[in-house]
């Protein structure tokens, strides 16, 4: 079971952390991936980090400016995102797979209940 945080209404050129949680025992087993979905827009991969926190990754949209980070800790990873647009603007969801990561969201097995992220030009 994984619990998103709360998205948010922001500037552009702002910043914002969005954080996903697990339950789960064995989640450094987990790759988390984050998806997007805009108003009329196809469900786009934003990101992911692999199992144990081996590896990211980023869609050329969003690269050099999110990042994902992991709490083993707390079993959370955290979504931050930085310089904000407003083409940036959609619901934001956290997904887990076991394993291995995907930049495919359809290959997730569990799911957030997603939250919306406004960018204001």
């Amino acid at each position: 079971q994984l619990e998103d945080s709360v998205g948010g209404l922001v500037h552009a050129g702002a910043s914002l952390r969005l954080s996903c949680a697990s339950s789960e025992r064995t989640f450094s087993s987990y790759s988390i991936g984050w998806s997007r979905l805009a108003p009329g827009k196809e469900h786009e991969f934003v990101g992911f980090i692999g199992w144990r926190a081996i590896n990211t990754n980023f869609a050329d949209s969003v690269k050099d400016r999110f990042t994902i980070l992991r709490d083993n800790t707390k079993n959370t990873d955290y979504l931050q995102m930085k310089r904000l647009k407003p083409e940036d603007t959609a619901i934001y969801y956290c997904a887990a797979k076991y394993y291995q990561p995907s930049s495919a969201p359809e290959e997730y097995d569990y799911w957030g209940q997603g939250n919306q992220v406004t960018v204001s030009s």
